[in-house]
């Protein structure tokens, strides 16, 4: 089942490999729908790493619910599964191939926690939304100011709210060196 409110999307599943990349996909869609393309990378991450922590280590099932929300200034993402036991953030050394995931988790959010509960756990993390946009690019326009002194062959280009339009001279017809 998978639910879209506006700022609101469930997505409950069996943590297999072969859902988990459809999950990524379906967090990465929403984002975009949501204009919050900046934090797909890591949300997919996370989810990913969340995902691959149910599969590996629930029990008595690996059925579970991902959860994105959309706050006024951060991105929750969750993962509620049926095992009541609490994950541990493992010390891996540098030759482990495993045991990194709630590390990255927490090393590329603004927080994360376990909360458990009547049946199962919840592992959430949350990331800061982009701060308010500045005006849109198409809503500006390119204008050209003159070089320092000391660089006369170059024209700096900056983007202004408004323009003050320039006579420019109308170029001359092009001529061709083929009769006809």
């Amino acid at each position: 089942m998978i639910s879209h409110p506006s700022r609101h999307c469930t997505v409950e599943l069996q943590a297999l490999p072969s859902r988990i990349g459809q999950v990524r996909r379906i967090v990465s869609a929403q984002l975009r729908y949501w204009h919050m393309d900046s934090l797909i990378d890591r949300a997919s991450l996370g989810v990913t790493e969340l995902l691959s922590n149910v599969h590996r280590h629930a029990q008595p099932d690996k059925t579970c619910t991902v959860e994105i929300e959309l706050l006024l200034d951060r991105l929750k993402v969750s993962v509620h599964d049926h095992d009541p036991r609490l994950p541990v953030v493992a010390d891996a050394g540098p030759l482990a191939t495993c045991g990194r995931g709630l590390a990255m988790v927490a090393a590329m959010s603004e927080s994360w926690g376990v909360l458990p509960d009547d049946v199962g756990k919840v592992v959430w993390f949350t990331l800061p939304t982009p701060a308010a946009a500045e005006p849109a690019a198409w809503d500006r326009r390119p204008q050209l100011t003159p070089a320092a002194p000391d660089r006369p062959r170059f024209t700096e280009v900056a983007l202004v709210d408004h323009v003050a339009e320039v006579h420019r001279p109308e170029p001359a017809p092009a001529r061709s060196a083929v009769p006809g």
